[in-house]
């Protein structure tokens, strides 16, 4: 997944602000207890942070973008 897939979908689910918001903001246990932002820094695939925001936020993102 590109990284701009990755922020469109990640918007469409929570919008602009507050996706911006858990990209900083909210640690994943998926993701070793990183952020999104964090993650993305050193190197995890964008599938595999997708993956883990949408296992933390089931009923937030639409099953048309799991």
């Amino acid at each position: 997944m590109r990284l701009t897939e990755f922020w469109g979908r990640l918007e469409e689910s929570f919008g602009s602000a507050y996706a911006r918001s858990i990209a900083t903001d909210q640690t994943f246990s998926a993701l070793g207890g990183r952020t999104i932002d964090e993650a993305i820094t050193q190197g995890v695939e964008t599938a595999t942070i997708w993956r883990a925001v949408v296992a933390a936020y089931p009923d937030r993102v639409p099953s048309r973008l799991r």
